[in-house]
């Protein structure tokens, strides 16, 4: 649909919903998702990395000294939460809060703006929250899910981790099934949880500046969108230490006996 076609509020808010794809029903890709998405691990990647190259052990700049404010965050978080050995973690969850952090940030930008650039640039739809996608979300969430099966074999061992799952809460032969069952779905909940509370929030929030934006007047948006943006800075960064919290707790859950 393009810009010149929506003629109504439904029309309008369904536009903005609608994601730039290719294929159709399970096989489908969100190319939006993935570009926005994509682009900004490289902004994040190159911001770091030209901080670390230009470090100084002086008096720092304003950019080296929020990234060192925030390295330092999120270190003495791991520190308090993660309680095995592991150089792994820390960088996971720096680049986990960092990325999340800035996919939730696109949801500040102008509802209308990257879309209309979109459309002036030949394309039907374009969604820019990478975050209100549940599948960027789930994908991030399996990847914590595939990190927290190899923890916990690589801590375990495979019969301890079959142990575990088979044997708690019930320590009896005759209870197999029942404990597969129990911890199979405290298993398997983890990655749901973790990337349907991202996407919940995200996507809500986007809503709600979609609906300000169509079925109020322009000159009276500001009254509402405003407060809201305000608010959702404290939302889209809660999202972000939320996620990375639960990726650190869940794998320092992987690292230990039951």
């Amino acid at each position: 649909m393009s810009a010149g076609a929506i003629n109504t509020p439904q029309e309008y808010i369904g536009h903005h919903l609608t994601h730039l794809q290719i294929g159709t029903g399970f096989w489908s890709i969100n190319i939006d998702s993935i570009f926005f998405s994509v682009v900004l691990g490289i902004v994040f990647l190159t911001i770091f990395r030209k901080v670390a190259k230009n470090a100084t052990s002086g008096v720092p700049g304003k950019l080296q000294t929020a990234v060192e404010l925030l390295v330092g965050f999120v270190d003495n978080s791991v520190k308090d939460m993660y309680h095995g050995k592991s150089k792994v973690i820390a960088p996971l969850a720096l680049t986990v809060f960092v990325w999340v952090f800035l996919m939730n940030l696109m949801d500040l930008i102008p509802v209308d703006f990257l879309p209309h650039l979109g459309t002036l640039a030949g394309l039907p739809a374009l969604r820019v929250v990478p975050t209100a996608d549940v599948n960027i979300t789930l994908s991030m969430a399996l990847a914590v899910f595939v990190l927290i099966l190899f923890y916990s074999v690589k801590m375990k061992g495979i019969g301890g981790f079959a142990k575990e799952l088979t044997m708690q809460p019930f320590n009896h032969p005759l209870f197999i099934p029942i404990n597969l069952i129990l911890e199979g779905v405290s298993l398997l909940s983890k990655p749901v949880s973790l990337g349907l509370r991202l996407f919940g929030n995200m996507y809500a929030g986007e809503l709600i500046f979609i609906l300000i934006a169509g079925l109020l007047p322009w000159w009276s948006q500001w009254v509402l969108s405003l407060p809201w943006a305000i608010f959702h800075i404290l939302i889209i960064t809660l999202q972000a230490f939320i996620f990375m919290v639960l990726t650190i707790v869940y794998l320092s859950m992987a690292s230990e006996e039951h």
